[in-house]
């Protein structure tokens, strides 16, 4: 049962990818929560913190080649934004697959020892001892277990988001007249799905567990303020901080969300099918375009542009929480593992 719990935690973690991330920049961090712990990156490397239930940290990090790196041109405005969120939720996938294993090996120990320890007080631990480890339950996800679920947080993500909205406004506009028009169907589909991914992280927060990753999230916050004020930070340094962040992946959804309904509305496609083709194609357009908003607006907080990015603010009132000091310290220790390796790649960021 405790292996199925560790599970579902990752896949409501993995639902939760693009809105636990911080955007990044070529002389900025950022980061991600994951369960128990928080990975961050700078841009030549990452470092991950989990927290065992022992108290210990458990760290990893790895270099890290941004794609322009590569070839220049996914440097270009609004070619950027693609390959750059590509490679932040494929590294979002990897720091919450090294967080679902530490988490099961910790299980798997504990496990082990209480069970050594019942058999020690019976009279036939040597028989017994073979079937125990027989049954022990691996401490660490295969590659299927990856891939499924990954195919599983896609499909989620077009199902909630594409296609249960774009259903609940057709079946109104038979009842609306009003839906006729083109403007008006797309902004009721627009209020259906923010109103879905607004119902859906607030009623995971329910869950202790669950909010447990918002904790975290507003360790990783924090940290990032601390760290681009002054360097590497204490937690009492960092605990002074807001954990509200303007270059967060809630914004950046809820970005998203808003533009998708003028974009929509801009292409008078007609039929279900059309419709919802529509907006499968047109995610990576309007994914770019909201990160140039989220990137311009982080840089020039008083822009008009930085009016879009607030509704995305007000809900980090969900997504992220007040932490305590060990979450912040689990923060710290994931920031000063990317940043070890930045300086060793001859990094543009430095520990102050």
């Amino acid at each position: 049962m405790r292996y199925w719990r560790q599970f579902l935690r990752y896949l409501v973690s993995l639902q939760l990818l693009p809105a636990l991330e911080s955007g990044e920049d070529v002389l900025l961090v950022g980061g991600q929560a994951v369960v128990e712990g928080v990975m961050m990156r700078s841009p030549h490397a990452w470092g991950i913190a989990i927290r065992k239930p022992s108290g210990e940290i458990t760290t990893h990090s790895e270099t890290l080649e941004r794609p322009s790196a590569k070839h220049k041109w996914l440097a270009w405005p609004f070619v950027r934004g693609i390959a750059t969120l590509g490679q932040a939720m494929k590294l979002g996938f990897v720091a919450s697959k090294f967080s679902l294993n530490v988490g099961l090996e910790a299980i798997a120990q504990e496990e082990a020892a209480r069970k050594k320890a019942v058999a020690a007080d019976g009279a036939e631990l040597a028989a017994v001892e073979p079937e125990k480890k027989a049954e022990k339950p691996s401490s660490e996800i295969g590659t299927w277990g990856v891939v499924l679920s990954m195919i599983f947080s896609v499909g989620f993500f077009i199902f909630m988001y594409k296609f249960v909205p774009l259903v609940a406004a057709t079946q109104i506009k038979h009842h609306w007249s009003a839906l006729n028009s083109n403007f008006v169907f797309n902004l009721v589909d627009g209020v259906i799905r923010i109103a879905l991914f607004l119902l859906f992280v607030w009623g995971i927060s329910l869950s202790r567990d669950i909010k447990r990753i918002y904790h975290y999230h507003g360790a990783e916050h924090k940290t990032v303020f601390a760290f681009e004020d002054h360097g590497m930070p204490s937690i009492g340094e960092a605990q002074q901080y807001t954990t509200y962040h303007p270059r967060c992946g809630t914004s950046f959804l809820m970005t998203i969300m808003l533009i998708c309904i003028f974009v929509y509305a801009a292409v008078p496609v007609q039929g279900f099918w059309a419709k919802f083709a529509l907006r499968i194609v047109f995610l990576p357009i309007i994914a770019s375009v909201s990160y140039e908003l989220i990137r311009f607006s982080a840089r020039h907080g008083k822009s008009i542009f930085a009016l879009m990015t607030k509704p995305g603010l007000w809900l980090q009132r969900i997504t992220t929480q007040p932490p305590t000091d060990d979450q912040v310290e689990c923060a710290i220790v994931a920031l000063k593992e990317a940043m070890e390796l930045e300086k060793k790649n001859g990094g543009e960021l430095v520990i102050a």
